[in-house]
Protein backbone atom coordinates (compact mmCIF):
# COMPACT_ATOMS: atom_id res chain seq x y z
CA UNK A 1 0.00 0.00 0.00
CA UNK A 2 1.42 3.42 -0.49
CA UNK A 3 1.23 6.17 2.04
CA UNK A 4 -0.04 9.81 0.90
CA UNK A 5 0.85 12.75 2.86
CA UNK A 6 -2.11 15.30 2.78
CA UNK A 7 -1.41 18.67 4.32
CA UNK A 8 -4.95 19.25 5.68
CA UNK A 9 -6.51 22.99 6.57
CA UNK A 10 -9.88 21.67 7.37
CA UNK A 11 -11.07 23.78 3.93
CA UNK A 12 -13.05 22.61 1.09
CA UNK A 13 -10.10 21.86 -1.17
CA UNK A 14 -8.00 20.12 1.48
CA UNK A 15 -10.63 17.80 2.58
CA UNK A 16 -11.09 17.07 -1.40
CA UNK A 17 -7.56 15.94 -1.98
CA UNK A 18 -7.48 13.75 1.24
CA UNK A 19 -10.62 12.44 -0.67
CA UNK A 20 -8.47 11.95 -3.47
CA UNK A 21 -5.54 10.08 -1.64
CA UNK A 22 -8.18 7.96 -0.09
CA UNK A 23 -9.74 6.80 -3.20
CA UNK A 24 -6.41 5.76 -4.52
CA UNK A 25 -6.01 3.74 -2.01
CA UNK A 26 -3.17 5.37 -0.21
CA UNK A 27 -2.76 4.84 3.56
CA UNK A 28 -3.17 8.91 5.07
CA UNK A 29 -0.91 10.67 6.63
CA UNK A 30 -2.35 14.46 7.12
CA UNK A 31 -0.56 17.15 8.57
CA UNK A 32 -2.61 20.90 10.04
CA UNK A 33 -0.86 23.50 10.58
CA UNK A 34 -2.18 25.49 14.01
CA UNK A 35 -0.31 28.96 12.59
CA UNK A 36 -1.95 31.59 14.72
CA UNK A 37 -5.10 31.39 12.20
CA UNK A 38 -8.00 33.47 13.52
CA UNK A 39 -10.25 31.17 12.03
CA UNK A 40 -9.07 28.65 14.34
CA UNK A 41 -12.68 26.45 13.68
CA UNK A 42 -10.68 24.90 11.18
CA UNK A 43 -8.27 23.26 13.29
CA UNK A 44 -11.50 21.41 14.82
CA UNK A 45 -12.68 20.63 11.49
CA UNK A 46 -9.83 19.44 10.05
CA UNK A 47 -8.93 16.76 13.23
CA UNK A 48 -13.28 15.79 12.10
CA UNK A 49 -11.64 15.27 8.26
CA UNK A 50 -8.94 13.22 9.26
CA UNK A 51 -11.22 11.44 11.57
CA UNK A 52 -13.43 10.37 9.29
CA UNK A 53 -10.83 8.63 6.97
CA UNK A 54 -8.76 7.01 9.49
CA UNK A 55 -5.66 9.19 8.90
CA UNK A 56 -2.72 9.68 11.01
CA UNK A 57 -3.29 13.21 11.89
CA UNK A 58 0.09 15.64 13.14
CA UNK A 59 -0.94 19.15 14.19
CA UNK A 60 1.92 21.39 14.25
CA UNK A 61 2.06 24.68 15.89
CA UNK A 62 3.85 27.67 14.34
CA UNK A 63 2.74 30.67 15.31
CA UNK A 64 2.64 33.44 12.53
CA UNK A 65 0.82 36.01 14.87
CA UNK A 66 4.51 37.00 16.29
CA UNK A 67 5.33 38.80 12.73
CA UNK A 68 1.89 39.05 11.36
CA UNK A 69 1.81 40.72 7.80
CA UNK A 70 -1.53 39.06 7.12
CA UNK A 71 -5.40 39.88 7.95
CA UNK A 72 -5.60 36.22 9.56
CA UNK A 73 -3.00 36.14 11.58
CA UNK A 74 -2.98 39.78 12.84
CA UNK A 75 -6.53 41.12 14.63
CA UNK A 76 -5.48 44.64 14.08
CA UNK A 77 -6.09 43.70 10.53
CA UNK A 78 -9.65 43.54 9.02
CA UNK A 79 -10.80 40.81 7.28
CA UNK A 80 -12.32 43.02 3.83
CA UNK A 81 -15.36 41.54 1.92
CA UNK A 82 -14.98 40.33 -1.12
CA UNK A 83 -16.45 43.21 -2.94
CA UNK A 84 -13.42 45.42 -1.36
CA UNK A 85 -10.95 42.52 -2.74
CA UNK A 86 -12.50 42.45 -6.15
CA UNK A 87 -12.21 46.32 -6.15
CA UNK A 88 -8.32 46.21 -6.78
CA UNK A 89 -7.74 42.61 -8.59
CA UNK A 90 -3.81 42.92 -9.47
CA UNK A 91 -3.18 43.59 -5.23
CA UNK A 92 -2.41 40.54 -3.44
CA UNK A 93 -5.19 40.78 -0.51
CA UNK A 94 -4.34 41.23 3.07
CA UNK A 95 -5.32 37.50 3.59
CA UNK A 96 -2.31 36.50 2.18
CA UNK A 97 -0.06 35.17 4.73
CA UNK A 98 3.58 35.36 4.01
CA UNK A 99 5.50 32.16 2.58
CA UNK A 100 2.55 29.99 3.80
CA UNK A 101 2.72 27.14 1.09
CA UNK A 102 6.20 27.67 1.19
CA UNK A 103 6.53 26.81 4.90
CA UNK A 104 3.60 24.67 5.30
CA UNK A 105 5.17 22.15 2.22
CA UNK A 106 8.67 22.50 4.05
CA UNK A 107 7.32 20.97 7.02
CA UNK A 108 5.26 18.32 5.08
CA UNK A 109 7.81 17.49 2.91
CA UNK A 110 10.52 16.72 5.98
CA UNK A 111 7.29 14.93 7.62
CA UNK A 112 6.89 12.89 4.26
CA UNK A 113 10.35 11.79 4.30
CA UNK A 114 10.73 10.84 8.19
CA UNK A 115 7.30 8.33 7.60
CA UNK A 116 8.53 7.31 3.85
CA UNK A 117 5.27 8.82 2.43
CA UNK A 118 5.47 8.24 -1.53
CA UNK A 119 3.73 11.73 -1.93
CA UNK A 120 2.63 15.13 -0.90
CA UNK A 121 -0.83 16.52 -1.96
CA UNK A 122 -1.34 19.98 -1.60
CA UNK A 123 -5.50 21.51 -2.42
CA UNK A 124 -3.66 24.91 -4.46
CA UNK A 125 -6.08 26.30 -7.45
CA UNK A 126 -5.10 28.44 -9.72
CA UNK A 127 -8.12 29.25 -11.12
CA UNK A 128 -10.93 30.35 -8.45
CA UNK A 129 -8.41 31.58 -5.89
CA UNK A 130 -7.54 34.62 -4.01
CA UNK A 131 -4.39 35.62 -5.91
CA UNK A 132 -2.12 34.12 -3.49
CA UNK A 133 1.40 34.04 -5.29
CA UNK A 134 1.94 30.88 -3.22
CA UNK A 135 -0.74 29.05 -4.80
CA UNK A 136 0.44 28.91 -8.57
CA UNK A 137 1.47 25.56 -10.33
CA UNK A 138 5.04 27.65 -11.06
CA UNK A 139 5.26 27.73 -7.12
CA UNK A 140 5.25 24.03 -6.84
CA UNK A 141 7.28 22.86 -9.90
CA UNK A 142 9.56 25.07 -8.08
CA UNK A 143 9.64 24.11 -4.38
CA UNK A 144 9.32 20.12 -6.07
CA UNK A 145 13.05 20.96 -7.59
CA UNK A 146 14.73 22.25 -4.23
CA UNK A 147 13.35 19.96 -2.17
CA UNK A 148 14.47 16.87 -4.24
CA UNK A 149 18.41 18.89 -3.82
CA UNK A 150 17.56 19.28 -0.55
CA UNK A 151 16.70 15.92 0.79
CA UNK A 152 18.10 12.48 1.36
CA UNK A 153 15.35 10.57 -0.35
CA UNK A 154 16.28 13.42 -3.32
CA UNK A 155 19.43 12.85 -3.86
CA UNK A 156 18.88 9.04 -3.75
CA UNK A 157 17.43 9.26 -6.40
CA UNK A 158 13.22 8.52 -4.87
CA UNK A 159 12.37 12.57 -4.65
CA UNK A 160 8.68 13.12 -3.24
CA UNK A 161 5.84 14.11 -5.36
CA UNK A 162 3.79 17.05 -4.99
CA UNK A 163 -0.15 15.90 -6.11
CA UNK A 164 -1.71 18.91 -6.87
CA UNK A 165 -5.33 17.46 -8.16
CA UNK A 166 -7.35 20.25 -7.77
CA UNK A 167 -4.67 22.85 -9.47
CA UNK A 168 -6.72 23.62 -12.76
CA UNK A 169 -10.44 23.14 -11.25
CA UNK A 170 -12.89 25.76 -10.64
CA UNK A 171 -14.15 25.77 -7.15
CA UNK A 172 -17.35 24.23 -8.96
CA UNK A 173 -15.67 21.73 -10.86
CA UNK A 174 -13.52 21.36 -6.88
CA UNK A 175 -17.48 20.72 -5.45
CA UNK A 176 -18.13 18.21 -8.33
CA UNK A 177 -14.86 16.72 -7.72
CA UNK A 178 -15.71 16.62 -3.99
CA UNK A 179 -18.71 14.88 -4.30
CA UNK A 180 -17.73 12.01 -6.83
CA UNK A 181 -15.27 11.08 -4.43
CA UNK A 182 -17.01 10.94 -1.53
CA UNK A 183 -15.88 14.20 0.35
CA UNK A 184 -17.51 14.59 3.43
CA UNK A 185 -17.84 18.76 2.28
CA UNK A 186 -20.36 19.19 5.06
CA UNK A 187 -17.24 18.94 7.57
CA UNK A 188 -15.25 21.82 6.16
CA UNK A 189 -14.69 25.35 6.82
CA UNK A 190 -13.87 28.02 4.49
CA UNK A 191 -14.71 31.41 6.71
CA UNK A 192 -11.71 33.60 6.96
CA UNK A 193 -13.32 35.03 9.89
CA UNK A 194 -14.17 32.28 12.35
CA UNK A 195 -16.75 32.63 14.49
CA UNK A 196 -20.28 30.35 15.03
CA UNK A 197 -21.20 30.51 11.61
CA UNK A 198 -19.42 31.61 8.47
CA UNK A 199 -19.62 35.23 7.82
CA UNK A 200 -20.75 34.61 3.79
CA UNK A 201 -19.20 37.53 2.73
CA UNK A 202 -15.13 37.51 2.87
CA UNK A 203 -13.54 36.36 -0.11
CA UNK A 204 -13.33 32.73 0.64
CA UNK A 205 -17.15 32.56 2.05
CA UNK A 206 -17.73 34.23 -1.55
CA UNK A 207 -15.56 31.59 -3.31
CA UNK A 208 -16.82 28.58 -1.78
CA UNK A 209 -20.58 30.17 -2.44
CA UNK A 210 -19.86 30.35 -6.31
CA UNK A 211 -18.93 26.95 -6.37
CA UNK A 212 -21.95 25.21 -5.29
CA UNK A 213 -24.32 27.57 -6.92
CA UNK A 214 -22.24 26.62 -10.09
CA UNK A 215 -21.97 23.18 -9.13
CA UNK A 216 -26.06 23.23 -8.71
CA UNK A 217 -25.50 21.83 -4.85
CA UNK A 218 -26.28 23.08 -1.58
CA UNK A 219 -23.92 23.75 0.53
CA UNK A 220 -23.97 20.86 3.03
CA UNK A 221 -22.11 22.92 5.82
CA UNK A 222 -24.29 25.24 5.85
CA UNK A 223 -27.37 22.97 6.47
Amino acid sequence: MTRSLVVLSGGLDSTVCMAVAARAGAELIAVTFDYGQRHRVELDRAAAVAARFGADHLMVHLDASQWGGSALTDTSIAVPDASEAASAPDRIPVTYVPARNLIFLSVAMGVAEARDADDVYLGINALDYSGYPDCRPEFVASFAATAALATKRGVEGRPIPIRTPLVDLTKAGIVTLGIEVGAPLELTWSCYRGGARPCGTCDSCVLRAKGFAEAGVPDPALG
